[in-house]
C-alpha cells in the first residue's frame, strides 16, 4: 500500500502587535522552535511557520492522517506557549482564539482553525496554501466554485480529459457543503448539481465549502470551517479561514486557481467582524490589516510536496499581476467605508458575526444590547434555511 502524506495547516490568533494587526516576530520564532523539536522527534516530517495579519499559521506535513491527536496537540501546545509569551509582552488579544482550557484530542471546536488533506503523492504534487485575515470561512465559497466548477475561470474543466471525461460519471468535482448552524453537510457534484451548489454556497455565512474531491475521489481541497462565535456563544473575533488546494496533473492549473482571486469579492468580517468589504490578495509583506482593521487580506504560498517534505514556498500573490486587483479592492473599500454604519457596509440583521443586537423592553421602554448571538437568535427567530437544503439528504 502506497504511503500517504498529510498536509495540515492549523492557525490561531494568540496575540498581536499594535491592535489586531500583525503577529510579533518573537512568537513566530517560538513556534519555529517548537515545530523543529517536533520534527526531530518524528511527530511531523516538515513544517513552515508564517502569519497572515494577526494569525499565527502552523503548516505541517506528516504521515499520521487527518485529525491526528498527536499533531493537533503539538499545535495546541505551541499556541498555548505563544499565547503565554504574548501575555508577558502585553500584546493585544493574547490567547484570543484559544476558547477551551485543556486539549481534548482535536483542536476542532476549541478555537483554532484547521484544514487538512491526506493523499498519495503524485509524480509531482504542487499545493497552494491560503490564509485569510478579517473574514469568515464562506470567503472561499466564490473563488473555489470558480476554480472547480466555472469553465470561464478554469478552461481545464472543459479541455483536460482528466477533468472532462467521456461521460458525466468521469467529469467534474464533488463539493462537501456544511451548514455551520445545524452541523449537517451534503455532498453535491458539479456540473450536474451546479444550481443546488450555488443555491447553498451563495449564503456564505450559513453554508460553507469544507472539502472538494475530483469525481474519482481524488482529494483536492480543504477549508477550515471554524466559526468562533458559534463556539463561544458571542463575538470573540474573526474566523480568519485557511485552505489547502492541490493543482496540476488532472486538476486545475496553479494559474487557474489563482485567477479566481483576481476579483476582490465582498466578504463578511473587517472591523469588529461586523462589516462587508473586499478581500485583497497580497504578498506576505503586506499581510497586515490597517485601515479600519482591514481591508480583509488573503495570502497564498505555493509548495511542492516531495516525500512529505515542503519544497518552497513561493509567495504567489506578491506579483504585479495582482496590482490591479489590489487597486480595485482599495476603491471598493473606499465605497463601502463611505456608508458608515449603514448597510450594505454593515452586516445585516441576522448578525451572526457580531453581538450588537438591539431589542426593546416594552414594559419600561429601555433599549439594551443582547449580550450574545444565541440570545439574539432566540429573540429574533430569524431563519433563512432554503427549502431545497432540507430536501437533500444530509449527514450529521
Amino acid at each position: 500500500m502506497t504511503q500517504k502524506t498529510t498536509v495540515s495547516i492549523i492557525k490561531a490568533d494568540i496575540g498581536s502587535l499594535a491592535g489586531h494587526h500583525v503577529v510579533h516576530p518573537e512568537l513566530i520564532e517560538l513556534a519555529k522552535k517548537e515545530l523543529e523539536q517536533a520534527k526531530k522527534q518524528g511527530i511531523i516530517i516538515d513544517y513552515y511557520v508564517f502569519n497572515c495579519g494577526d494569525d499565527l499559521q502552523l503548516l505541517m506535513t506528516h504521515d499520521k492522517g487527518e485529525a491526528n491527536p498527536q499533531v493537533h496537540e503539538l499545535a495546541w501546545n505551541t499556541f498555548q506557549k505563544a499565547a503565554q509569551k504574548a501575555r508577558e509582552m502585553k500584546l493585544y488579544g493574547a490567547g484570543q482564539d484559544l476558547l477551551k482550557e485543556a486539549f481534548s484530542g482535536n483542536v476542532r471546536g476549541m478555537g483554532p482553525g484547521v484544514a487538512e488533506l491526506e493523499f498519495e503523492e503524485r509524480k509531482s504534487d504542487p499545493i497552494l496554501v491560503f490564509a485569510a485575515d478579517k473574514t469568515e470561512p464562506g470567503a472561499f465559497n466564490l473563488p473555489l466554485f470558480r476554480v472547480f466548477a466555472d469553465p470561464f475561470n478554469t478552461p481545464g474543466l472543459v479541455i483536460d480529459p482528466k477533468m472532462h471525461g467521456p461521460d458525466l460519471e468521469h467529469t467534474g468535482f464533488k463539493f462537501k457543503i456544511l451548514d455551520v448552524i445545524s452541523g449537517k453537510s451534503v455532498v453535491l457534484k458539479a456540473p450536474e448539481e451546479i444550481y443546488d451548489i450555488l443555491a447553498l454556497i451563495g449564503t456564505t455565512g450559513h453554508y460553507v465549502i469544507e472539502k472538494i474531491w475530483r469525481y474519482d475521489d481524488l482529494p483536492t481541497a480543504s477549508v477550515s470551517i471554524t466559526r468562533l462565535s458559534l463556539i463561544a456563544g458571542k463575538y470573540v473575533g474573526k474566523d480568519d479561514p485557511v485552505a489547502i488546494v492541490r493543482a496540476q496533473h488532472g486538476l486545475p492549473a496553479v494559474g487557474e486557481v489563482l485567477e479566481a482571486f483576481s476579483f476582490p469579492h465582498a466578504v463578511a468580517g473587517w472591523m469588529r467582524g461586523s462589516h462587508y468589504g473586499p478581500i485583497m490578495p497580497v504578498g506576505l509583506k503586506d499581510a497586515r490589516c490597517t485601515r479600519f482593521d482591514g481591508p480583509p487580506r488573503i495570502v497564498c504560498l505555493g509548495f511542492q510536496v516531495c516525500n512529505g517534505h515542503l519544497i518552497g514556498p513561493s509567495d504567489m500573490f506578491d506579483d504585479p499581476a495582482f496590482d490591479r486587483t489590489r487597486m480595485l479592492a482599495s476603491e471598493i473599500a473606499e465605497y463601502f467605508r463611505r456608508h458608515g454604519l449603514f448597510m450594505p457596509h454593515r452586516l445585516g440583521p441576522d448578525g451572526r458575526r457580531t453581538n450588537m443586537f438591539f431589542s426593546q423592553d416594552i414594559r419600561n421602554g429601555v433599549h439594551h444590547i443582547a449580550p450574545s448571538t444565541r440570545e439574539a437568535k432566540n429573540a429574533i427567530q430569524i431563519t433563512h434555511t432554503p427549502f431545497y437544503f432540507s430536501a437533500i439528504q444530509c449527514q450529521t
